[in-house]
């Protein structure tokens, strides 16, 4: 009987074990899969800033391909930006996409924005205020 138990404890311990490893090993799939959609939304966030930054119009002059490979140690992952134009004084549209293999299978991430295109380098506005305020040495008013 004693010899019973014993087999019976160990199935089942074995039972146990194969579907914590099963857990554990999709767990660690979750998070692979999590840290690839973090690295593929800084490269979006990182290709829209820089359409942001150089203005729509300019983007594609300043940077000859709009489409390229992330930078080390992300190397498997690949974006391209489009940018098309509206009508006069519209906004452009502007489409990233990043690429990465996962598992076999290829994976994206796409966002799709307008960015109005920059009307050229203001001068900064004069910010001091009308009425220049009277300050006690050392303490509010």
């Amino acid at each position: 009987m004693a010899l019973v138990d014993v087999l019976v404890g160990v199935i089942m311990l074995g039972v146990a074990v194969v579907v914590l490893m099963g857990l554990t090993g999709h767990a660690v799939q979750s998070q692979r899969s999590g840290e690839n959609l973090q690295v593929a939304a800084m490269i979006l966030d990182q290709q829209l800033n820089l359409v942001q930054a150089r203005g729509p119009d300019d983007y594609p002059s300043r940077f000859d391909d709009a489409e390229g490979v992330g930078e080390a140690p992300y190397e498997n992952f690949r974006y391209k930006v489009e940018i098309s134009s509206g009508a006069a004084g519209e906004a452009f549209k502007v489409v990233a996409t990043v690429t990465w293999e996962e598992n076999g299978t290829t994976r994206s991430a796409v966002v799709e924005t307008r960015i109005a295109p920059r009307l050229g380098d203001e001068p900064d506005p004069d910010r001091r205020p009308v009425v220049q305020p009277d300050r006690l040495a050392g303490g509010a008013i």
